[in-house]
């Protein structure tokens, strides 16, 4: 085989040379491997501040983040109201809580209640009444209020005795604790009250009690009502 075969044998197979050891870095001394570590370490430093600067410079960067709204969860209704509930229970009771079972469910004049004339005085007359105030289980109790009371004609055989109104006095007002004591007698169980009544009462007549609660209710009763003589 000539050199001129040779030749294109070259061209055709392009041979290389084998790579040695010695050539992928095997073999050689420590300081040249220490030499191309720190070569590698600074081309990584060198790309990793590259990217941080292309970062920083990017559109957006530097500019403050729009905080997100605090998320709101939905209550229970019912448990605000459970919640309510207790603190009405813990915290007192308002007005509407207390117990409305001892306050006057209804009132009467007691039978000894009379019409009298003063010291023998053919002109002047004397009402002495007595009134007791009862709760709901028809306990006879105390309790403040404003007392009035009527005196009306009587109309025998009659639907509605109440006639003609002869005499109203002044409200009587009871809601202070030591005037309401005032007028009651124990013994009783019912309050006592002395009124000047016109002169010249000697027939049947109709006396009408009314007390007017500190909560608005107005309670009434009547009862016919003979002039001694």
């Amino acid at each position: 085989m000539d050199e001129f075969e040779i030749s294109n044998l070259k061209s055709v197979w392009d041979f290389r040379p084998v790579p040695t050891l010695r050539s992928l870095g095997f073999g050689r001394s420590d300081s040249h491997r220490r030499s191309r570590s720190t070569r590698c370490v600074s081309c990584y430093a060198c790309a990793c501040a590259g990217l941080l600067w292309l970062v920083l410079l990017s559109p957006g960067c530097g500019q403050p983040t729009a905080k997100k709204p605090p998320v709101t969860r939905p209550t229970d209704s019912r448990a605000e109201g459970t919640a309510g509930k207790a603190e009405d229970k813990t915290a007192g009771r308002s007005l509407a809580n207390v117990p409305t079972g001892f306050a006057p469910a209804r009132i009467g004049i007691l039978p000894l209640t009379e019409l009298s004339r003063s010291g023998g005085s053919s002109q002047a007359a004397v009402l002495t009444i007595y009134l007791d105030l009862l709760d709901a289980f028809g306990s006879h109790i105390k309790a403040p209020g404003v007392l009035r009371f009527e005196l009306y004609e009587y109309v025998p055989r009659s639907a509605e005795p109440k006639g003609q109104r002869i005499a109203v006095w002044p409200d009587i007002d009871v809601t202070n604790p030591a005037e309401n004591n005032r007028y009651w007698q124990d013994f009783l169980r019912a309050y006592e009250f002395t009124l000047d009544a016109p002169a010249g009462l000697d027939k049947t007549y109709v006396l009408e009690a009314t007390c007017i609660c500190p909560d608005g209710r107005r309670l009434s009763t009547t009862l016919p009502l003979h002039a001694s003589k």
